[in-house]
């Protein structure tokens, strides 16, 4: 058991990876055309929302201070709802005006939960579910009723881009955005503020600076999980983003990021997201009942915690 921990903590990304190849390989077993030509595009298309909320709900827990953003579902659901209801058909609707737009909407609002947080000192949980209220009241008033559209740029982010398959953009865009910023100061600033803030703080860190931009830095990835959730059902609809409030926060804690903040990354997120995902497709081909793939989603999300809590809270001495 010791010898375990001590692996997963100097490796943490082997969890999801076993984890990872064990669900394929089920799946491989249960649908033998899970992986054919024609279903690549399509698959990678239903996973992209999963890894995109699983990656934006990161930077929060990286953060430290009891980090959590809960927001990050309705603001997908709520640049899904503006890009459908409010930009497509206008001149603003085609992708290099649209993007950025949003990019924009969903860093704001990240911004906007930093900043309650950092410098009204709101709890996280407070400061974060009162934005999932509004951001969910405005998705019923925007969106009362589905609105479906037909073909355009967003249907080839669940398929195919020229040849490459648009999830393979939409989950590329953040990662790589990540890589460049691991190669930087600043992520290496975020995870000394999220590991103990006010050392960070001692040493000339801004530690609210640092923390509003980590939540403005998952308002950009959600929003990167709005327009990838646009592809997938290609329609504006004030409900779908339920499915992603609990699946966003297991995807981080099967990633093996430390809730706690301090540890952890993008990647590892986009790890526990495909995990999830693999699950979920399992499940369903097993024709379980979808209150049943509830249970299993909070099985391993407590299953993720109580690994973390272990890995992250023994001390050498104890191992």
């Amino acid at each position: 058991m010791r010898g375990a921990l001590e692996l997963t903590r100097r490796m943490p990304l082997i969890v999801p990876v076993l984890l990872g190849v064990l669900l394929f390989a089920a799946n491989l077993i249960v649908i033998p055309q899970f992986v054919s030509s024609g279903q690549l595009s399509p698959t990678l298309g239903t996973l992209a929302p999963f890894a995109l909320a699983g990656m934006a709900s990161t930077p929060a827990f990286l953060s430290g201070g009891g980090g959590i953003d809960l927001s990050i579902a309705p603001l997908m659901g709520f640049i899904n709802i503006v890009l459908v209801t409010g930009l497509l058909g206008t001149p603003f609707g085609t992708p290099i005006l649209a993007i950025p737009i949003l990019l924009a909407i969903g860093a704001a609002i990240g911004a906007i939960n930093g900043l309650l947080i950092s410098r009204l000192r709101y709890p996280p949980v407070i400061a974060t579910l009162g934005m999932f209220f509004v951001l969910s009241g405005l998705d019923l008033e925007l969106a009362p009723n589905p609105v479906t559209i037909s073909g355009g740029w967003t249907s080839h982010l669940a398929g195919t881009v020229g040849p490459v398959p648009g999830a393979v953009l939409t989950v590329g865009a953040p990662l790589l955005l990540w890589f460049a910023l691991r190669r930087t100061a600043y992520a290496d600033t975020l995870l000394a503020v999220g590991d103990h803030d006010a050392t960070a703080f001692s040493t000339g860190v801004q530690v609210d600076r640092v923390r509003i931009s980590a939540y403005a830095l998952g308002g950009i990835v959600a929003a990167l999980g709005g327009i990838a959730l646009t592809g997938l059902i290609q329609s504006a609809d004030a409900q779908t983003f339920q499915t992603y409030i609990l699946l966003a926060l297991a995807a981080v804690a099967l990633g093996g990021s430390n809730l706690a903040g301090g540890r952890g990354g993008l990647l590892a997120s986009a790890l526990g997201a495909v995990c999830i995902f693999l699950l979920n497709n399992l499940l369903g081909a097993l024709h379980v009942s979808s209150q049943l793939i509830q249970v299993a989603y909070g099985g391993a999300l407590l299953l993720a915690i109580v690994v973390g809590a272990l890995v992250f809270t023994a001390s050498p001495l104890q191992e």
